[in-house]
């Protein structure tokens, strides 16, 4: 009987030289297909936060400033590298929703060109890359935070192992300076990854240049002119802790009692990688080939749970795109692992695949489409409802500055008002700061004072003219509008707007 080791290579295809560069272009272009479709269904309900991503693209392309509203400077933009990307694309297009669909239709065409080399690299056979690419396409929890930086980082994670593999320490020290613009954390995977190859000090020091020459001008014009290197959302995030009994440990659990499909089908490779996991330790312990070949996807799940861990640790809540990186991780793992079994099992592996795509186009659809809400969500209105209620804000407003009721995204995108909020408010960011400090070690409360150092403490918050609000019940005679609203994961309330001096704030 054949080993599966053995059965890897000649599984890739030698094939003649002319049929894979005549054939190169298929899987690229379907991917583009397939992104695109998936973009034109999500993107009715791309969640709030997408929306302060295309917030900050759209003042940044159109007017060249750094800012979720107009009116002022704020640094809570999560991913630099994504607001960068989208302003320039917004800037030719003009339309930032149209700009996240391109940016992410090119990353998931980079995400599986960079599978596609992988499992050449490998000995994997050719349907990795299209298996993997389809599972992380359909996950209903990354299929909810398309417009965030989530395409971006998986992709940025891909191409680093690849050259972390080929041992091409420059190209991987880029990579790892644009993981850590797409999103600091990610430079814990990308640390695993470093860490997991043998000899991985071999060219250590071009690496490390490549990365800085990448990194150091964005963080040093952030800690310079907007007053952090660090994004404020670190300390927005970290203050507000735990969403009831729910922190980011257990907070999977909170999205299953709300999405129980969507939830277990997101979460489903974080049990199945943990099990995979097992099992190619104890082939790799007992000498196996196939295991050896694994080792940079099982570092990959490895850093996926170490980001887990540390996220945990952190306490921040569990929004659900925190959970992007072991779930990305998880997956390809898996997929690694189904993909190099023998080829008797093969069948059975790629089935189980097979009959999890379409538990996840099951589950998308079966609302209907186009849905109104994101498979997992945790706004309290659609997007249309919001974008509607924004485009209204403004005749109301009349110029003046509105505080909201706790979700600015795309209120902020439609209104084009001066809305206060802690992400478009610098002045909001201070308690946040001093709370986190508060909280923190010798070593975390050092490494925040020379984050906040340029940071302008003397900023006051801005007082609102008006105030929005929510209610279960029937707006409060005062109110100037009220709408409406509804959602999986609020229910039904209404939004009202009132005087700032009749709120009780």
């Amino acid at each position: 009987m054949r080993s599966a080791s053995a059965e890897l290579p000649k599984a890739a295809g030698a094939l003649p030289v002319a049929v894979p560069v005549a054939r190169s272009w298929v899987l690229p272009s379907a991917a583009a297909a397939a992104s695109t479709l998936v973009f034109a269904l999500v993107s009715h309900h791309l969640i709030d936060d997408t929306y302060i991503t295309l917030s900050y693209a759209k003042n940044l392309a159109f007017h060249a400033h750094w800012g979720l509203i107009e009116q002022g400077t704020a640094n809570t933009a999560t991913s630099p590298l994504n607001v960068l990307a989208l302003a320039a694309v917004t800037f030719v297009v003009r339309d930032a929703v149209l700009a996240a669909g391109i940016v992410f239709v090119a990353a998931q065409v980079l995400l599986v060109l960079g599978l596609r080399r992988l499992g050449e690299r490998t000995g994997l056979p050719a349907a990795f890359a299209p298996l993997t690419f389809a599972l992380l396409l359909v996950n209903p929890l990354l299929l909810s935070s398309v417009g965030l930086e989530v395409a971006l980082g998986a992709t940025g994670v891909v191409w680093t192992l690849v050259y972390a593999g080929e041992r091409s320490p420059g190209r991987l020290g880029v990579m790892i300076g644009l993981l850590a613009l797409v999103r600091l954390d990610l430079l814990l995977i990308a640390a695993v990854v470093f860490a997991a190859r043998r000899e991985f000090w071999d060219g250590i020091w071009r690496t490390a240049f490549a990365a800085l020459a990448v990194t150091l001008p964005w963080f040093a014009f952030s800690w310079v002119v907007l007053g952090s290197a660090v994004p404020d959302t670190l300390v927005i995030k970290i203050s507000q802790q735990s969403w009831g009994p729910f922190g980011f440990t257990n907070g999977p659990l909170l999205y299953w009692r709300n999405f129980p499909a969507a939830a277990a089908l997101s979460f489903l490779p974080l049990l199945l990688g943990g099990l995979a996991g097992m099992a190619w330790i104890v082939q790799y312990r007992r000498g196996s080939e196939t295991a050896r070949r694994l080792t940079p996807f099982a570092a990959l799940a490895v850093a996926g749970a170490l980001h887990y861990l540390a996220y945990s640790r952190l306490g921040v809540p569990p929004y659900h795109w925190y959970y992007a990186p072991s779930i990305i991780g998880a997956t390809i793992f898996l997929a690694a692992y189904a993909s190099a079994v023998p080829e008797r099992v093969r069948r059975a592996t790629w089935t189980l695949a097979g009959m999890t795509l379409a538990a996840s186009v099951a589950v998308y659809a079966l609302p209907g489409i186009p849905r109104q809400f994101a498979p997992i969500t945790s706004n309290h209105a659609s997007t249309t409802e919001y974008r509607e209620i924004g485009r209204q804000l403004a005749a109301i407003a009349h110029g003046r500055k509105v505080e909201t009721a706790g979700e600015v995204g795309a209120l902020a995108y439609a209104c084009d008002c001066e809305l206060v909020d802690e992400f478009s408010d610098r002045g909001a960011v201070d308690p946040a700061i001093t709370e986190t400090k508060r909280r923190s070690g010798e070593i975390g409360r050092a490494l925040l004072e020379a984050n906040f150092h340029n940071f302008d403490h003397s900023v006051a918050p801005l007082s609102p003219d008006l105030v929005l609000a929510t209610t279960r019940r029937a707006p409060p005679p005062a109110a100037l509008a009220s709408w409406h609203i509804d959602s999986p994961w609020m229910g039904s309330q209404n939004l009202y707007l009132l005087p700032a001096h009749t709120s009780g704030g």
